[in-house]
């Protein structure tokens, strides 16, 4: 069996979740037996890890003197053309300066390079709709080219290029949901990004979320068919936590962690007003929120209205080695989040002998049994809960010792048959 995968990002050059998921979901299709991955990005950089699959950038593919009815195309795209204020899924710099501008999104000719090319960034930048535009016309001629069975395109960004591939080839499609733009607007979503949400879901043979709580959303706001969404939950790969960098705390308090995006969605406002209730009652603490966002501003007036500035931190955007490096040094990771589809880095944390406190509006609290949860709205839960791991040190070893061993249980492995399950039952 052969897959065409269309994702936006690919190891080393990730910038969030999405790109860690699919890394860790073609490693475990590798194990699967006659299968094989070509994985498609708009810009291939020449150095991503290509050992268990082939990859492509669209940014290699000539579409000159193809058998292209661009009218045709264009017109069915112009959807997703339009001038519309759009946050993207993942990216934590960009997504805080695109929420301060307006994307362009002019009706264009499509541009080529001398060699007939379509140059892409691969970014989320202002030119972000029609980057997804080009990206399913590119789709259409690598559909062409290439056999396969199936077809795997992963969030909202890929929908309309797996849309393309299915049309040029008649292969079935699965769609793989990460998030939905419920979960990144906290239920205000944008027209735009709805609207190709609602056409790749429904174009979709199957889909795929990667939680019970996204697969509610799918059926109930979207109008999906129930027997055609199935939960296949993500997994932790075994060689991420590894990092060379010396542990080096350089403080004897304890060090209570939120690490992730500083937007609405993450709930970063719960954190700082149940870190203040702990500083109530114990002085040996310090509180870290390590992201960058648009409520970073927002956080730190907070912060300084509290006079908790003194035991609080703000990092900004951390990555590779350095989030690791955080971590290892923190007594207590939170994850407050008003709405997260699944969450990796809670597990991360596990790996990395942390204990975890994650509210139950997560995907990941699912499958955890050895990890703290409260409602995200809870302030005195999560006051309590952090108070408690603090204080008390069997009560952290406990989570530490059982936390570690539970997480290195979920292998992408396994999520990959369940997913060769899915591939299955389309073709």
């Amino acid at each position: 069996m052969r897959v065409l995968m269309f994702g936006w990002e690919f190891p080393p050059h990730i910038t969030g979740g999405l790109g860690t998921a699919c890394y860790g979901l073609t490693r475990g299709l590798s194990h699967v037996e006659d299968l094989d991955v070509l994985f498609v990005v708009p810009k291939a950089y020449g150095d991503e890890d290509q050992e268990t699959m082939e990859l492509v950038g669209a940014n290699n593919i000539s579409v000159r003197q193809r058998k292209i009815d661009f009218r045709k195309f264009k017109k069915e795209m112009e959807y997703i053309e339009v001038d519309t204020h759009i946050i993207p899924y993942v990216d934590p710099e960009d997504y805080w300066k695109l929420t301060r501008k307006k994307v362009e999104g002019e009706k264009k000719i499509v541009h080529t390079n001398d060699e007939g090319k379509i140059d892409f960034s691969g970014k989320y930048g202002a030119n972000l709709l029609e980057e997804i535009a080009n990206y399913g016309l590119v789709a259409n001629v690598i559909a062409q080219d290439n056999e396969f069975d199936v077809i795997h395109a992963h969030d909202w960004l890929a929908y309309p290029a797996g849309i393309a591939a299915k049309e040029a080839s008649g292969k079935p499609l699965v769609v793989h949901v990460h998030a939905t733009d419920f979960d990144r607007s906290g239920g205000s979503v944008n027209p735009t990004v709805y609207e190709i949400e609602k056409r790749g879901l429904e174009a979709a043979d199957k889909v795929i979320t990667v939680s019970n709580l996204t697969r509610n959303i799918v059926i109930e706001k979207y109008g999906i068919p129930a027997e055609k969404v199935v939960t296949v939950y993500n997994a932790l790969d075994p060689k991420v936590a590894t990092t060379s960098l010396p542990i080096k705390k350089g403080t004897d308090e304890k060090i209570v962690t939120f690490l992730g995006r500083i937007t609405m969605q993450k709930g970063p406002e719960y954190f700082i007003e149940a870190a203040y209730k702990v500083l109530q009652k114990m002085d040996n603490v310090r509180f870290v929120m390590a992201g960058s966002g648009d409520m970073m501003e927002k956080m730190i007036r907070r912060a300084a209205e509290l006079k908790i500035t003194d035991k609080f931190h703000f990092t900004g955007f951390l990555k590779g080695e350095e989030v690791f490096s955080m971590l290892r040094i923190s007594d207590l990771y939170v994850m407050p989040s008003v709405s997260e589809p699944f969450g990796i880095s809670p597990l991360e944390a596990m790996q990395s002998n942390v204990p975890v406190l994650i509210s139950y509006q997560s995907g990941v609290a699912e499958i955890l049994d050895h990890a703290i949860k409260t409602n995200f709205w809870d302030i005195d839960a999560m006051a309590d809960a952090m108070y408690g791991v603090l204080k008390y040190p069997s009560l952290s070893n406990m989570f530490i010792k059982h936390g570690k061993s539970e997480v290195e249980s979920l292998k992408w492995e396994d999520s990959a048959l369940r997913v060769k399950n899915v591939y299955d039952s389309v073709i």
